[in-house]
């Protein structure tokens, strides 16, 4: 789930880049737009992981998949678009 998120983030970065938006301005609009699906998604698994934590076989299982589902839905949101910008060269415009 996880790397198909960091996908739609990054075509979404592309499309909005076809469409004449500046790549830094891209790059935020893309992260803002993806942000509730992304984070939807990841709360929606966990919200489903919940009825293991009552079950004394997988919580330590449900615990794992829930905080890193969590971590990583943060991370995909800030560390994909720090990486693009940094792999693609795009700067700050002088004047921001």
């Amino acid at each position: 789930m996880l790397i198909k998120n960091a996908i739609v983030l990054i075509d979404e970065i592309e499309f909005q880049k076809r469409n004449g938006a500046a790549p830094l301005q891209a790059i935020v609009d893309s992260g803002v737009s993806r942000l509730r699906p992304v984070a939807m998604a990841a709360l929606t698994t966990a919200l489903g992981l919940m009825p293991l934590l009552f079950d004394a076989f997988f919580i330590a299982m449900a615990v794992t998949i829930i905080f890193g589902l969590m971590i990583a839905t943060v991370l995909t949101m800030v560390v994909v678009p720090l990486l693009y910008a940094t792999f693609f060269g795009v700067r700050v415009p002088a004047n921001a």
